[in-house]
C-alpha cells in the first residue's frame, strides 16, 4: 500500500516530534505477534520520519512475544509468570521491529528499556531525554519498552500508556499517538468522540474490559493523556489496525479521538521550570553567556559559568544570574554542583579530560531553560 503524504505544516518540520505508542492488542491479536502489523507500522513510522517528524515508538508486546517460548497458551495471571515471559519476549520483540524497519529501508532501531520511575526522577529523566534525543539526531528510531521483567506497576496497570506520556514529555513532543484495538474513545451512544476537551469528561463513558494481551484499557489511556496534555502534548487515541493511521492523524484527518493540550508546546515544561519549582542552587555567568542565552537562544556551556552557589544533584532546577546579579533564567542542571565547579570556565572539549566522562556539552540545555520574565526584553548586561 502506498502511504498517504503528510500535508501542510506537518510536512515542513514546523512540528518536530511525535511519539507513537502501540498496544499489545494491535501488535499481537490473540496473544500471537503479527509480523504484517510490525511491517506496516514500521513503514508508516519511516514515512513520518522522512516527512520531517522525529519519530519515537513506545512498544508493548514483550509478554505476548514470550508466551510461546515459555509454554503458555494464554497470558498468565501471575505477575511473576508475566515478568518471565517478558524477559524472554524482549529480544523477540526487538527482532521483529528490527526486521520490519530494515524491510522499510528506515535505518537502525535502538531498544530503550525504561520504567515510569526513570522518567519521574529528575536526573534519570535528563539522562533518558539526552539518550533519546541523541538517537533521533543520529537517524536511529528509539523503540521504548517498559522493563517488564523487573517492574510491577506497568505490568499490572499501565500497559505502557503512562510511560508513553512521560516519553512524550521528556522529548518535548508535539504529538502523542496512542494506537489501540478500538477506534477511539466511545461516547454514551457507542460512537467515536472526535474530540475531548478534558479526559475527565469521558469518565462516565468508560466500559469494563480489556484485550487478551493488553493491561491498560481506556482509563489508563485517558490518565496518560491527562499527563501529556498538562505538558503541552496533543494526544490522539486512534485505531492501530487501520492502514495509514499515523499519516491520517498527522494530517489532522477525522480519525480516532483528539485531546488538545492545556498549554501549547514546550511552554508548559518551561513554565514549570520557571515558576513552580524552587531552585536548588545558583549559577553565575559572564556577559557573553548571558548574551548567548538572551539574544541567540543558546544553551549554557561550561565556559560561561563563573561561580556556583549551593549543593545540588544532576537534574536540579538552578537559577542563572548575570554578571550584575540580575536574574537571567532558570534551568535543569545537566551536571551536579561539584561537577560544574570543576568544569566552570572551560571548553566543552575539556569536560571529559577533567571529569573522566562527559554527559553532554551543556551545563543547561536550551530546551531545559526558562528565561526570566523581562530578561529577554532587557537584553544581556553590557
Amino acid at each position: 500500500m502506498r502511504l498517504p503524504a503528510l500535508r501542510g505544516r506537518y510536512a515542513t518540520g514546523a512540528v518536530q516530534t511525535v511519539v507513537v505508542k502501540i498496544g499489545s492488542a494491535v501488535l499481537a491479536p490473540g496473544a500471537s505477534p503479527d509480523g504484517a502489523v510490525f511491517d506496516r507500522l514500521a513503514r508508516e513510522a519511516a514515512r513520518a520520519a522522512r516527512s520531517g517528524w522525529r519519530t519515537a515508538l513506545v512498544s508493548s508486546g514483550a509478554i505476548a512475544c514470550g508466551l510461546g517460548p515459555m509454554g503458555f497458551a494464554a497470558p498468565p495471571r501471575r505477575v511473576l509468570d508475566r515478568q518471565a515471559a517478558a524477559a524472554v519476549g524482549q529480544q523477540r520483540l526487538m527482532a521483529l521491529w528490527g526486521e520490519a524497519f530494515d524491510a522499510a529501508g528506515a535505518g537502525p532501531v535502538a531498544q530503550v528499556l525504561l520504567t515510569a520511575d526513570d522518567l519521574e526522577h529528575r536526573a534519570r529523566f535528563l539522562n533518558a531525554r539526552h539518550t533519546l534525543d541523541r538517537l533521533l539526531r543520529a537517524g536511529v528510531t528509539p523503540i521504548v519498552n517498559e522493563n517488564d521483567s523487573v517492574v510491577y506497576d506497568e505490568i499490572t496497570v499501565g500497559d505502557n500508556d503512562r510511560l508513553a506520556a512521560l516519553v512524550a514529555v521528556a522529548l518535548g513532543a508535539e504529538a502523542l499517538i496512542m494506537l489501540s484495538s478500538v477506534d477511539g474513545v466511545l461516547d454514551r451512544e457507542g460512537r467515536v468522540a472526535p474530540e475531548i476537551v478534558d479526559p475527565r469528561q469521558a469518565e462516565p463513558w468508560l466500559r469494563p474490559g480489556r484485550s487478551a494481551t493488553g493491561v491498560g484499557g481506556m482509563r489508563a489511556k485517558l490518565d496518560a493523556a491527562q499527563t501529556a496534555r498538562r505538558h503541552g502534548v496533543r494526544v490522539w487515541i486512534a485505531p492501530g489496525r487501520r492502514e495509514g493511521v499515523i499519516a491520517a492523524v498527522l494530517n489532522r484527518e477525522a480519525v480516532g479521538t483528539r485531546i488538545d493540550p492545556i498549554v501549547a508546546g514546550p511552554a508548559a515544561r518551561k513554565a514549570w521550570i520557571g515558576a513552580t519549582v524552587r531552585p536548588r542552587g545558583r549559577l553565575h555567568i559572564d556577559g557573553g553567556a548571558a548574551d548567548a542565552l538572551l539574544r541567540r537562544g543558546a544553551s549554557l556551556l561550561p565556559r560561561g559559568v563563573v561561580a556556583v552557589d549551593g549543593e545540588f544533584e544532576q537534574g536540579a532546577v538552578v537559577e542563572i544570574l548575570g554578571p550584575g546579579g540580575e536574574a537571567v533564567g532558570r534551568g535543569l542542571a545537566s551536571y551536579t554542583s561539584a561537577e560544574i565547579r570543576r568544569i566552570a570556565g572551560r571548553r566543552t572539549d575539556e569536560i571529559e579530560a577533567i571529569l573522566g566522562y562527559a554527559y553532554t556539552d551543556e551545563v543547561v540545555h536550551r530546551d531545559d531553560l526558562a528565561i526570566a520574565r523581562g530578561a529577554d526584553e532587557r537584553g544581556a548586561p553590557q
